[in-house]
């Protein structure tokens, strides 16, 4: 268990005294995959920092399974540093090293032998699925094989806990999904907890179980993932949730008929779109008046606004069919949130 307990940060700048997190609560579970999530200078990669010191918060406490890391010091710091291990957006491999070599890296510097190095390092470039480009130079990779390298460095002090700090911000999208999908396949499997700092809401739909979102250094908003973007309580969560807001807002202001809004969480896609399955069956005719969604692998994410026309009995008809689906939620609307 990760628990940041009233956690403050404050900088000392030319202009003043800057406030980067003020106040933050987070309880992070054992074996989770844990969002963080806000615009550029919400605070999310100083809180990242704060987990395992790499910046002291101000006032407040990181505990770790009991342990107040911010009262450790000196070699007991470093012992639960490496257990703490981090990944970031730019990937900081040894350009001079072979993939094998940066690997063995961690190892050698915390007393391995050569050879029980090389066995580890190699297992790890097997999970990550690059063994065979072990004697190959960061250079030669592309960006998500230097990703995959670089978790599998983080790997090798058997961390429990790993943080990635915008890790997947400068991959393609296609290259994202499959960097989160070997991050999923690695909580599952060793167990380790994940700690994701992002600003990309696909991110947080597609890998994270739990989410909280950062604005102006607080905590706007916290809970599971399928909860939060369904009903987003708080100014910053709506603003991530539906950027298109105005867009919706517009829509809404425009239209004669009861309004559903459809948010897919990673529904499954099918060969029949939800909403034709639905008119067919129900024999409801749904207009569709306003649609945000997006296909990551083969789920479907994003939001739409239903026009449904026929009173209420049509509505309360078309919420029981659509929310019979996994990962999509369904609710009426009659005023912009």
């Amino acid at each position: 268990m990760i628990e940041i307990n009233h956690v403050s940060k404050t900088f000392q700048t030319a202009d003043g005294s800057l406030d980067a997190l003020k106040d933050v609560n987070i309880r992070i579970p054992d074996g989770d995959i844990f969002g963080i999530i806000g615009m550029s200078g919400a605070g999310k990669s100083t809180l990242v920092r704060c987990i395992n010191m790499l910046e002291r918060p101000s006032s407040g406490s990181v505990v770790i399974d009991g342990c107040d890391v911010g009262m450790l010091s000196g070699p007991a710091l470093r012992a639960l540093r490496r257990k703490i291990a981090m990944i970031f957006q730019g990937f900081n491999l040894l350009m001079q090293r072979s993939c094998l070599k940066n690997v063995c890296f961690p190892l050698e510097l915390a007393g391995s032998s050569k050879a029980a190095a090389r066995a580890r390092a190699m297992e790890l470039l097997e999970l990550v699925g690059l063994a065979d480009k072990a004697r190959t130079y960061p250079a030669q990779l592309s960006g998500g094989q230097q990703q995959r390298v670089a978790i599998a460095r983080a790997l090798a002090m058997d961390p429990k806990i790993l943080l990635c700090d915008e890790a997947t911000s400068a991959l393609d999208p296609t290259t994202t999904n499959s960097i989160l999908s070997l991050i999923r396949s690695i909580n599952e499997t060793l167990g380790i907890t994940v700690v994701i700092i992002t600003h990309q809401m696909s991110v947080v739909e597609s890998v994270c179980r739990h989410v909280a979102i950062l604005d102006g250094g607080t905590v706007a908003e916290q809970g599971e993932v399928s909860e939060v973007f369904a009903h987003p309580g708080s100014a910053a969560a709506r603003r991530l949730v539906f950027p298109d807001g105005g867009a919706e807002a517009l829509v809404m202001n425009q239209t004669h008929d009861r309004l559903i809004r459809v948010i897919f969480n990673g529904a499954e896609a099918t060969c029949t779109p939800l909403i034709a399955r639905m008119a067919l069956e129900k024999g409801i005719a749904a207009n569709i008046a306003y649609a945000s969604t997006k296909s990551i692998g083969k789920k479907a994410y994003g939001s739409m606004l239903l026009g449904i026309s026929g009173g209420g009995e049509a509505v309360k008809t078309a919420l029981d069919y659509l929310r019979q689906t996994p990962d999509v939620l369904a609710e009426e609307v009659t005023a912009y949130v």
